[in-house]
């Protein structure tokens, strides 16, 4: 494996930095095709988007459905060739699909374009928080995987921003140089990537233990020997949990039916549900038509649309930083809860602003719609953004965590891709029904994730596999350990007896490792 020289803490923030250009690729993609919509150029070139909600619709959602297609093929192939060949190959089919969107000068090139962007983003934005937490220590993984979501809505901000300046511009340079703007992100992931190790837990899980075991000592800390006694922690660890799951691996049939040891559905079921939950919290139809709600249902104009759009983005990317500060400290489980109640109380006061809105005091209901956007998006920001992205990277086991995160990503663009399709559609014909249908939806989340969702914060990745190996629960209530945000003290004793009786039945003093056994259960952390 060549590390260039590069180890500690230095190659894992290259590493951070990597999957934060893929992921902030992803947001800027989001984001920008907003703006590109009400451009009077593209609406030149393109007027059936104008004319017909349907092909407007399908126009911004194809690149969700590409996505999920994407999301399937890692899903499918992910696991077989490595997080790192996943991303490189995900970043060759983005800018393939971006060079077709910036030269398209009629729609069934655009639509293609836009298709085969969204399955390379697919195929990224499904494999980067798994290749994220699975290259990180517990303490603080989920801070490092909301760093890429972070990213993610600072190039959504960005792209915003890049709308509005442009709007001066007119031209086509006011929809064309936008997206092509998104080609400078590769230039500097691509190069990033190659310089990255493998996830350790990934080539442990295909028996590349050379390979293994440095990766690990790359990643934990500079200079470190195989003989290190957290390197060979973390080995042991690892290595047991992956043996203990072979062992009691299951028939497809099992798991599908639930009846395997290791609870993977269940498990993939929960990541999927995280994704569903962000997705018809509406935060797509938010974020696709913006400026066109804020347009044809609010009567501000383009320029003030944009503005607003992009002070909307900065605002998001501000309560992003705050969710990247907290997440390890609260936990997922009070994000979530506290996400759902917040979301629910501005979407009714924006449903009953805009019912009045239709009567009288126009501007100022107006005002108080937008000013719930706004507040929307903060609380959003620091719950449904970031949460599913960490929690479905985390929640499954090491045979299915790549397929896990995949489903849950697929879960995403598929509910991304139906938001974006009617939102157009019904933004018309619901006017405030549609935002206190989703205060309705959301509502619902917090019974769902107080009974069915286990706590994964300060928890190892093979913390959470003992979890669900011991506790044979769908309900929450009965086990304080599985709600409480410390870690809990039978978790740790579990690592200890894992680390003891791999290391005492096969240390790594023979001739393939050439290091010498040493004792590693005093490294085992109690945070």
């Amino acid at each position: 494996m060549k590390s260039f020289g590069l180890s500690g803490k230095l190659l894992l923030t290259l590493l951070t930095i990597s999957n934060g250009l893929t992921m902030g690729w992803f947001g800027y993609d989001q984001g920008v095709f907003s703006g590109v919509l009400i451009s009077d150029d593209f609406l030149t070139h393109f007027p059936r988007v104008k004319n017909d909600h349907n092909i407007s619709g399908i126009t911004s959602s194809c690149f969700s459905l590409g996505a999920f297609v994407g999301a399937i093929f890692a899903f499918t192939f992910g696991e077989k060739i490595g997080r790192r060949k996943t991303i490189l190959l995900g970043s060759f089919f983005n800018t393939v699909g971006a060079v077709l969107q910036v030269t398209s000068f009629h729609l069934p090139q655009m639509i293609i374009g836009r298709v085969i962007n969204g399955f390379g983003m697919g195929m990224t934005s499904s494999t980067c928080p798994v290749y994220q937490a699975e290259c990180t220590k517990a303490k603080y993984r989920g801070r490092l995987v909301v760093f890429g979501s972070v990213s993610n809505t600072f190039a959504y901000m960005l792209s915003n921003w890049i709308n509005y300046g442009l709007y001066f511009r007119g031209g086509a340079i006011e929809w064309r140089f936008p997206l092509a703007f998104q080609l400078i992100f590769p230039l500097f992931s691509v190069p990033l990537v190659l310089l990255s190790p493998e996830s350790p837990r990934w080539l442990l899980n295909h028996e590349k233990l050379d390979e293994g075991l440095e990766s690990i000592r790359l990643l934990w800390g500079k200079n470190l020997s195989k003989d290190n006694q957290e390197v060979k922690s973390e080995f042991y660890n690892i290595l047991a949990t992956i043996e203990e799951e072979r062992a009691q691996q299951a028939p497809l049939k099992d798991v599908f039916f639930g009846k395997d040891k290791h609870k993977n559905l269940r498990r993939v079921i929960l990541g999927m549900g995280t994704q569903f939950m962000q997705q018809f919290s509406g935060v797509n139809a938010l974020g696709y038509y913006m400026p066109t709600i804020l347009t044809v249902q609010l009567g501000f104009s383009k320029k003030t649309s944009k503005l607003l759009s992009a002070c909307n983005a900065t605002s998001y990317l501000g309560a992003a930083l705050v969710c990247l500060l907290i997440i390890d400290r609260i936990g997922r489980r009070i994000m979530m809860l506290y996400g759902s109640v917040g979301m629910c109380i501005t979407y009714i006061i924006a449903a009953v602003a805009m019912k009045i809105s239709e009567t009288r005091d126009t501007y100022a209901m107006g005002a108080l719609t937008v000013s719930m956007f706004f507040i929307y998006y903060v609380i959003y920001g620091t719950s449904y953004a970031k949460v599913p992205w960490v929690y479905s990277s985390e929640i499954n086991s090491v045979g299915w965590r790549t397929r896990g995160a995949a489903a849950a990503t697929a879960t995403n663009w598929i509910c991304g891709f139906c938001i974006t399709q009617y939102t157009d559609i019904a933004v018309t014909n619901m006017r405030w029904g549609f935002y206190l249908l989703f205060a309705m939806i959301v509502l619902c989340y917090g019974p769902v994730v107080w009974f069915f969702y286990p706590e994964t914060a300060k928890r190892t990745l093979e913390d959470i596999n003992y979890m669900f190996d011991s506790y044979d629960t769908l309900f929450l209530g009965k086990y304080k350990e599985l709600r409480q945000r410390s870690r809990p003290d039978s978790f740790i004793d579990a690592e200890i007896e894992r680390i003891e009786a791999i290391n005492g039945n096969r240390p790594l003093d023979d001739e393939k490792f050439d290091t010498n056994h040493v004792e590693v259960t005093s490294s085992v952390s109690r945070v």
